[in-house]
């Protein structure tokens, strides 16, 4: 696992309980793991087409620094697959993992084409 990106925890990110909001950092994640397969395909005509069970094991809190890796598992004709793992850059403790994050390529017309990478 490669982790390509560090998101600061601030005040703002964080829930009712103190901790980092889960949707703060899916989004964190979504438009991570975008940016990680627009460069593996060269290409920024990509959508999230699926995203696997999401398990939260670990906490964040404000100060924290967030560390999110990826690792492509997969291509399809149209589609790349990628593995994503989150955690705790102070204490390595995984905050979420993603098995299956699936991304299609679109041609100019939106609809799926083939991204020529393998």
């Amino acid at each position: 696992m490669i982790y390509h990106t560090r998101k600061l925890v601030k005040p703002e990110d964080l829930n009712a309980g103190g901790t980092l909001f889960g949707g703060t950092l899916l989004r964190w994640i979504d438009e991570e793991a975008a940016i990680y397969v627009m460069c593996q395909l060269d290409s920024r005509n990509i959508v999230t087409k699926y995203m696997s069970e999401i398990n939260f094991t670990n906490p964040a809190f404000t100060g924290d620094v967030v560390e999110i890796g990826f690792e492509t598992t997969d291509f399809g004709t149209s589609s790349i697959t990628v593995k994503c793992i989150a955690r705790v850059k102070q204490s390595l403790k995984t905050i979420i993992t993603l098995d299956k994050v699936v991304f299609v390529h679109l041609d100019k017309n939106l609809k799926p084409a083939p991204h020529g990478k393998s």
